[in-house]
């Protein structure tokens, strides 16, 4: 019996800088406390952080994949992957922002679709932009975290990407309000919000998530819900990342 296959979940935003690298690396984490297998994809292919997030130097990156695959030389993910963990790989964005745009959206299906016949549970991070390469993953992916902030722009630019979603009939979604990366901004309430991008708010990272050292984290490559004391020092962020693996993959915990 052949293995079965895994789930995909993007993570996505309107704008950069609202933690969505950091909320996709918390998400593989609980993932990988449950001894699920996980593969980080960082298709942020001119800047991807995923690698350096995780303090993690590769020797293979997508380019690599898609030049092998091009060329009839592929034979297992695992080979362009590298191991983070026990339970966590990142297949990284290109060092050489050169390489990164040789990389096109008729790819993107081939990564992922290799992927989830080899890992129970495949995590992609994207750029902000609404370009052909993303929407092609949005369309791919099994289900889409949308991930914003308390932040004019973002609010803005999450209403016209709803619009889109809903003119299309795209329901595979659902919203994180992220408070703890500006934990000063409070422009609007939690009700202001649901009204102005007319969705609903499915989860929140509160402003006691806000880690003003989180930069220690990122120097160590430490995914903090992998800490042993992370659910006993942040317990309604440990439950909003639980619950995103739940509600949109599926999850179960067999340990």
């Amino acid at each position: 019996m052949g293995k079965s296959k895994g789930k995909s979940l993007c993570v996505f935003s309107t704008k950069g800088g609202v933690g969505k690298t950091t909320v996709l690396l918390n998400v593989a984490g609980v993932f990988a406390g449950m001894n699920k297998k996980v593969l980080i994809i960082d298709f942020d292919l001119t800047s991807g952080a995923v690698g350096t997030s995780l303090n993690r130097s590769f020797k293979k990156s997508i380019y690599n994949f898609v030049d092998d695959y091009t060329n009839n030389r592929f034979k297992a993910i695992d080979n362009y992957a590298t191991k983070y963990n026990e339970y966590i790989s990142f297949l990284a964005a290109p060092s050489d922002p050169r390489q990164g745009v040789k990389v096109s959206s008729k790819h993107i299906e081939h990564i992922i679709t290799n992927a989830l016949y080899e890992y129970d549970y495949i995590l992609v991070d994207l750029n902000h932009n609404l370009n052909e390469f993303n929407i092609t993953v949005l369309d791919i992916v099994d289900q889409i975290l949308l991930v914003c902030c308390n932040d004019l722009v973002n609010i803005k630019n999450m209403y016209n990407l709803l619009k889109i979603f809903e003119e299309n009939n795209l329901t595979k979604y659902k919203v994180l309000l992220n408070n703890s990366v500006y934990p000063h901004k409070s422009y609007f309430s939690l009700f202001d919000l649901r009204n102005i991008m007319k969705c609903n708010i499915d989860y929140t990272l509160g402003t006691n998530f806000y880690i003003k050292n989180y930069d220690n984290y990122l120097i160590d490559g430490k995914i903090l819900t992998l800490e042993s004391n992370f659910a006993k020092s942040y317990p309604r962020a440990s439950l909003a990342f639980t619950n995103i693996c739940v509600d949109l993959m599926g999850v179960k915990d067999e340990k």
